[in-house]
This record gives structure tokens, C-alpha cells and sequence, in this order.
């Protein structure tokens, strides 16, 4: 019976984790990131300068622009000369402002989306952008600069049927906040208290673990008891590193399959923006994944390690001081001290 639980645990337990990992790290991200206007403006600050990010912004412009301009036989050449000029334009530190205005003003507009009706893409509006870039082309004497409309110019980040089925998750994450992540370590270390003082509740019973119980003196029982709750401790501590580890993996490969799910309804003029925004927004979670990985297979292996190395020599001093009796306890151990 007691095979058959350590068997069950040991599937139980890393599968649970599995799970739980992922769902925390989402939820503190919507809590922490997504929600919170000063984080998420320095997650998309930088991409200010991201090349995909610069061309996309041109592109919108001068295609919107271009809409509303007539030239005739050269409208091909006023189009490549007014995009070249947007595109100098994301160079400079004024664009860089205008970007981190925009974003802090989308903040707002981006959560509302995710969290609001049917039929809604979340988008940035590029408004503050196109209107610094008009007044800065304008100063500079660029021709048809005063025909760049300032509105409807915008980024699609989540087109409205993706944004559909990802809003009612959205909504969960956020009302889960971090509790989560507080309930995935309350649980993993209740696994492993637990785990350690079963083992030691079993070998303290007669005829229980390590052959220590019913035997020898107190000092021996007490030892054997100490042993068992370790190796306990120990294997309940390589279920639950390893339960990181893979739940590390599952955020990982959520996050991979969301990114190609998002970008496959963004319009295709649009993708390489909507994807650096993308990835500049979940690269927290990436951090994350990559170091919960690493800590959780690190924590399996020592304490693996730990278990085979260390505790089965303290629990064959237990087993031998049990068949020698007390009065040979402290001898045998000298012994194997000399040895």
C-alpha cells in the first residue's frame, strides 16, 4: 500500500506543479506587468529602436498618408521620399519620447481591451507619434508632410477574434493576481514537511522503517526516525524540483504557442511590429521559465544526490547500531568514523 501511494505521489505531485507553475508565473505577470503602467511602459521603451518596430510605424504612416494624396505619374516617388523621412524621423530621441508617451497613454486602452468587450482588437494608437512626426517633418519643409493624418493611425497587437478567446483567461489571470504563485510554494513546501514527518511517524511504530523501532535504545529509535524523515524529505524535495522544472517547460511552450496564435490574426504589414511588442511584453515570462528550470533541476539533483550520498550512510549507522545493541552503538560508529 504504502509503494502504490509513493508511486501515485510521484506522478501526482510533478503533474500538479506542472500546472500550477505556469498558471502562477501568468497571473503575477498580468498582476505585475500588464497592469501596471510604469512596467509595462520600460517592457516597450526599447522598442523605440527595434528596426521592425520603426518599419511598421513608417509603413502606417505613409500608408495612411498616401491614401489621401493624388501625385499623378510620381506617386511611387513621393511615397518612398515621405517614408524614408518618417523612417529618419524614428531615430532620433524625439521619436523615442513620442514612443513612451504613446505606450503610457495605451496602457490604459491595451488592459481595457483585453479585459473588455467582444469585437474589439487591442491595438496602440500611434497618434502622439504620427502628430510629433508631422510637426517635425513640417519644420523641416518635408513636402505633403501637412497631409499625415493624426488619427486612426495604430498598431494591431491582437486582432478581435483572438482577443475574444483570450479575454475570459485574461479575466481569470488578473482576478488570480499572486495568490497562485503564493499557493504553488505553500504547496511544495507542505510536500515536502509532510513527505518527512510520515516517514518519521511510520519508523517510530513497531516493526517500522529501518528495523529501529521496538529495538535498541531510545537514542537508536530516535536516529532511525531522524534517517527516515530525511530520505523522506529528500525524495519529496526531487518531486517537487522536478515538478519546477517540467512546469517551466509548460510555461515555456504556452508562451511559444500564444505568440504564433496571436500573430497569425495580425495584419501582414503588421506582424514584425505586434511581434517585437509581443516579445518585449512576455520576456519576464521567458526569464522566468529559463530560471525556474534551472533552480528546479538544480534543487532534483542535489537533492538526489544528497539522498544517495549522505543519508543511506546515516541509515546503515542506524540499521547496524539496532542489531549490535546499545553497548555497542557508539563503538560501531567510531569505526566507521576510522574507516
Amino acid at each position: 500500500m504504502r509503494t502504490y501511494l509513493s508511486k501515485t505521489l510521484s506522478v501526482v505531485v510533478p503533474v500538479l506543479l506542472a500546472v500550477l507553475i505556469p498558471l502562477s508565473a501568468l497571473s503575477a505577470w498580468v498582476d505585475l506587468e500588464i497592469d501596471d503602467t510604469d512596467r509595462y511602459v520600460a517592457a516597450v521603451a526599447p522598442l523605440a529602436s527595434d528596426p521592425e518596430v520603426r518599419t511598421t510605424v513608417a509603413d502606417q504612416i505613409t500608408d495612411a498618408t498616401m491614401q489621401q494624396i493624388d501625385a499623378g505619374p510620381i506617386q511611387d516617388v513621393v511615397r518612398n521620399f515621405l517614408h524614408q523621412a518618417v523612417l529618419s524621423f524614428t531615430t532620433t530621441d524625439a521619436f523615442q519620447d513620442a514612443w513612451n508617451a504613446t505606450n503610457r497613454t495605451a496602457h490604459e486602452a491595451v488592459t481595457a481591451a483585453l479585459n473588455g468587450n467582444t469585437g474589439e482588437a487591442v491595438t496602440i494608437d500611434l497618434a502622439p507619434v504620427t502628430e510629433r512626426i508631422k510637426e517635425n517633418l513640417k519644420a523641416d519643409g518635408i513636402p505633403f508632410a501637412d497631409r499625415i493624418p493624426v488619427q486612426h493611425t495604430e498598431i494591431t497587437l491582437i486582432s478581435a477574434d483572438r482577443a475574444d478567446q483570450l479575454r475570459h483567461t485574461f479575466r481569470l489571470l488578473r482576478a488570480g493576481s499572486v495568490l497562485p504563485a503564493v499557493g504553488t510554494m505553500v504547496f511544495a513546501v507542505l510536500t515536502v514537511a509532510v513527505a518527512g514527518i510520515a516517514a518519521r511517524t511510520r519508523a517510530g511504530r513497531p516493526g517500522g522503517e529501518h528495523g529501529a523501532a521496538g529495538t535498541g535504545d531510545a537514542r537508536d529509535r530516535t536516529r532511525a526516525r531522524g534517517t527516515a524523515g530525511a530520505e523522506a524529505a529528500l525524495a519529496a524535495t526531487a518531486l517537487v524540483g522536478l515538478g519546477f522544472a517540467l512546469g517551466a517547460v509548460v510555461l515555456r511552450v504556452v508562451v511559444a504557442i500564444a505568440r504564433n496564435r496571436v500573430l497569425a490574426g495580425v495584419p501582414a504589414g503588421q506582424t514584425g511590429g505586434a511581434a517585437a511588442v509581443y516579445d518585449a511584453l512576455t520576456g519576464s515570462l521567458r526569464t522566468t521559465a529559463w530560471t525556474v528550470l534551472g533552480a528546479g533541476l538544480a534543487v532534483a539533483l542535489c537533492a538526489v544526490l544528497a539522498r544517495r550520498g549522505g543519508v543511506p550512510a546515516g541509515a546503515w549507522r542506524a540499521r547496524r547500531a539496532s542489531a549490535d545493541g546499545p553497548g555497542h552503538s557508539g563503538s560501531r560508529d567510531c569505526r566507521i568514523g576510522d574507516d
